[in-house]
């Protein structure tokens, strides 16, 4: 099976390592709202880009392990593609760890092929993470964010607490039908509506913020947008 080592910086209780973490398997969750209202809502933000209501949620998307990357630059074809900021779930052999990334996709693909368009972007995580058991107590507590550029301005684009996704144990119990994830997983658990709906942007940057404990891990990167004739 394909293999991709990544080096993350990781943190449990106060022990901070550096060190790279085998990942075999990149797994996309979609549709993943915690409630009617949130699934309605975002459900109405993909219908406007002509993307078909799902027929059960949640869902989940291979990609390729090449396609997870910590660098602060990706390249796209064409100009039709967004990110969205979402928890990452990491399981490796010495536990589960929290991180975020962007599940960045090509918007015009996904009209027609939804899973061709979350393979052709690269996905960006930030190279931090956390033990799941620090954050665990207050989960839901956790907030998101992500920022895009307008007009040459900085703008918030997303801003929310996970409470509005799926509870993590739900989300692997769902995947993999025993209520964690194989070694070697990375699970992006989906996203919320975007302030003002869905839009491209030459950088993303985004945050998750823990609000008990006063830290933040972001990352941020530029979208190259590479022509589609030569």
């Amino acid at each position: 099976m394909p293999a991709e080592s990544l080096t993350f910086r990781t943190l449990s209780g106060s022990t901070i390592e550096s060190r790279p973490i085998v990942l075999r398997a990149v797994v996309i969750a979609v549709w993943t709202s915690r409630d009617m209202s949130g699934r309605d809502l975002r459900v109405a933000e993909m219908e406007a880009l002509g993307i078909m209501r799902p027929s059960a949620t949640p869902q989940f998307r291979r990609v390729s392990t090449h396609r997870l990357t910590t660098a602060d630059q990706i390249e796209v074809i064409g100009p039709e593609s967004s990110g969205e900021v979402e928890v990452v779930l990491v399981r490796d052999a010495r536990g589960l760890w929290v991180g975020v990334g962007s599940d960045h996709t090509d918007r015009r693909m996904e009209r027609t092929e939804a899973h061709v368009a979350k393979q052709m972007c690269d996905k960006p995580i930030a190279p931090d993470l956390w033990a799941f058991d620090d954050v665990a107590d207050h989960w839901d507590t956790l907030v998101l964010r992500s920022w895009i550029v307008e007009d040459g301005e900085t703008r918030l684009y997303q801003e929310g607490t996970v409470a509005a996704i799926l509870p993590p144990a739900d989300l692997m119990e769902s995947f993999s039908g025993r209520g964690d994830l194989p070694d070697g997983t990375a699970l992006y658990c989906g996203t919320f509506a975007a302030i003002g709906g869905i839009r491209t942007s030459s950088r993303f940057a985004f945050e998750l913020f823990d609000p008990q404990r006063e830290r933040r891990i972001a990352h941020a990167y530029d979208v190259v947008a590479l022509p589609f004739g030569p």
